[in-house]
């Protein structure tokens, strides 16, 4: 068994993307209509992101308090951070944005930790520029298989290799953090992306950030081989990289 990979160097974009709705606002299922791409104007109560066809995401330019609520008065979950636990540029996805008694605009976003599946409020301004991408990554377990969409068509597929029963993938909704290349080992193979999920290995230098990457043992895919990362043929990973860009939604089921 192998680490998963250690997001070390890269480039990454910053960005938000709007996050399922927290205690107080609409529900998981949220059926409202998305914010169109290239919209122009003064956000209001709306959905950003669906995160399938449509995710808005936004880097941090302040080391702002997450908030519960879309309310300065709410209990603090999290704190905004510039950077991933190690290196690039940190990113939030941002699923939708309220306006409150005040005129203070909140967008609605998920966190990068543990648990997963924190999401929480931070005000607008607390955030950089709202960049889209029309990409979503689905993670399946049962078939070993890992596919890749742009407006709800599939556009990549591979074979995978996941974890083990003692340390699984987790399930659950993440996104591309980072894109990563020269990672100095070919057991990572040409390049790696960081994800949002975390590894069940407490000692994992960095936190226990779940990568999909290339490998250098092409005979365990598809298979259950791994610390939680997944794994991708060197081939089909170079393949992926041409595809898919930072902020990109990745379902694991």
């Amino acid at each position: 068994m192998r680490r998963c990979v250690r997001v070390a160097v890269a480039c990454a974009l910053a960005g938000a993307c709007a996050a399922p709705p927290a205690s107080g606002a609409t529900s998981a299922a949220d059926s409202r209509a998305v914010r169109p791409i290239g919209a122009n104007g003064t956000l209001g109560d709306e959905r950003l992101s669906d995160e399938r066809r449509v995710t808005r995401y936004a880097g941090a330019v302040a080391r702002a308090a997450v908030r519960h609520k879309p309310s300065t008065r709410s209990a603090r979950v999290g704190r905004l951070r510039y950077l991933t636990e190690d290196g690039p540029f940190e990113v939030y996805p941002v699923l939708e944005s309220q306006v409150d008694a005040a005129g203070r605009t909140w967008l609605r976003i998920r966190l990068p930790m543990r648990p997963s599946g924190r999401t929480g409020w931070v005000q607008r301004n607390d955030l950089g520029t709202l960049h889209a991408v029309r990409t979503m990554l689905r993670v399946n377990r049962g078939t070993l298989r890992a596919t890749l969409y742009r407006d709800g068509r599939r556009i990549w597929s591979s074979p995978i290799g996941v974890g083990t029963a003692a340390t699984p993938t987790p399930a659950g909704n993440f996104w591309i953090r980072s894109r990563l290349r020269g990672l100095g080992s070919p057991v990572y193979g040409p390049y790696a992306f960081g994800t949002a999920a975390y590894s069940v290995l407490s000692d994992w230098p960095g936190g226990g950030v779940i990568g999909v990457h290339g490998t250098d043992q092409p005979e365990l895919i598809p298979g259950r081989p791994s610390h939680g990362c997944i794994r991708v043929p060197n081939a089909a990973i170079t393949r992926l990289w041409q595809l898919m860009p930072i902020g990109t939604p990745v379902q694991i089921v």
